[in-house]
């Protein structure tokens, strides 16, 4: 980055982001020894592994790294230290958001809560999310090869998502919108329907998510009122940057109302649908970056953030192709899980 500063708006990764080539993540790139022990004190308090001992693993372990209760504080300890490394005299962070889990990341890149704060409410929301593992999770595109908006498509989808989720004994409503993609939750019957009914897609979708439970549903309302009870609305404070979250909703510095903010995120956040590709069309129309900046562990939100772009008709672009000419010519989407690009920014 050679002249002035670039106006930002930094995306925070969910879960499923810290997978095994993502191991060693925090020990090579996390720049606060200090704070990552806090963390990790925080983990034995609870009689959790530590995230140094579980990221300094000599092998990943897909049952040992990707359950809730330890990979939502690898993810989230992930994030906040890629954002506390962006070279803040070569970049202005404009706005902050994140994918699902990620919106508790966001809350400390924010400011919004402290590091401490931030991993507490991480944690303790992965950990019983892990507890309860209510449901599952299943992705599959509405969007070809060509990334072209396919409305019609999408729309067919979700009838019959409806349609399966009015059955007897079947539940099965839409959790994420994460750009071409829809990510479903519910009960086994109804993701068995979901996958009976659509034809498959590339020999991989439908595709079960892993340890994911069925995440921003009304199955998870048990999980939050858990949450509510274990952690208090002092934890909440005013952003020092402004915050989009699940609903395209701006939490602006000096002017939030912090209860609100709890409330947001241990209820609406938790068991209702989590609209990503909104808070990213939000973050375009409203701050106009010249970056967006998705923080690691992971590479693979960059499909998700382009696809949002694209359906939001951003800078004209209608497919793959244009976001790539655009990418090409300006940069405008910096991955910090890839190499190359992680030294644009810091």
């Amino acid at each position: 980055m050679t002249t002035g500063k670039k106006s930002a708006v930094v995306i925070c990764p969910g879960r499923g982001t810290y997978n095994k080539t993502e191991l060693g993540y925090l020990r090579r790139h996390f720049p606060d020894q200090a704070l990552l022990t806090k963390f990790d004190a925080q983990r034995s308090a609870r009689d959790q592994e530590t995230l140094s001992s579980l990221d300094g693993a000599e092998r990943f372990s897909l049952a040992r790294h990707t359950r809730g209760d330890n990979a939502s504080g690898l993810i989230f300890a992930a994030t906040l230290g890629d954002f506390l490394s962006i070279d803040r005299g070569a970049v202005d962070v404009v706005a902050v958001t994140g994918n699902s889990m990620g919106w508790y990341s966001a809350l400390a890149c924010a400011g919004a809560t402290s590091p401490e704060d931030g991993f507490t409410v991480a944690n303790t929301m992965g950990t019983l999310m892990q507890e309860a593992l209510i449901g599952g999770q299943l992705v599959y595109p509405f969007v070809g090869d060509d990334w072209m908006p396919d409305a019609a498509k999408r729309d067919d989808l979700l009838v019959t998502v409806s349609e399966i989720n009015g059955r007897a004994d079947h539940i099965l409503l839409s959790s994420i919108h994460l750009g071409g993609m829809l990510v479903l939750a519910g009960n086994e019957a109804g993701l068995k329907a979901f996958e009976s009914a659509v034809d498959a897609i590339d020999g991989r979708f439908p595709m079960r998510l892993g340890n994911h439970a069925a995440f921003h549903t009304r199955l998870q309302q048990p999980v939050a009122e858990k949450g509510r009870d274990l952690l208090s609305p002092d934890l909440f404070g005013q952003p020092d940057v402004p915050m989009i979250d699940g609903r395209g909703a701006i939490w602006w510095p000096h002017a939030s109302d912090t209860q609100a903010l709890w409330d947001y995120t241990l209820g609406h956040q938790v068991t209702e649908s989590y609209d990503f590709t909104r808070a990213i069309e939000v973050a375009a129309r409203e701050f106009a970056p010249d970056l967006f900046i998705i923080t690691g562990p992971g590479t693979t939100l960059g499909g998700a953030v382009a696809q949002s772009l694209i359906l939001a008709d951003w800078k004209g672009m209608g497919s793959k192709a244009a976001f790539k000419s655009e990418q090409a010519e300006s940069g405008l989407l910096v991955s910090m899980g890839l190499h190359e690009q992680r030294g644009v920014v810091v």
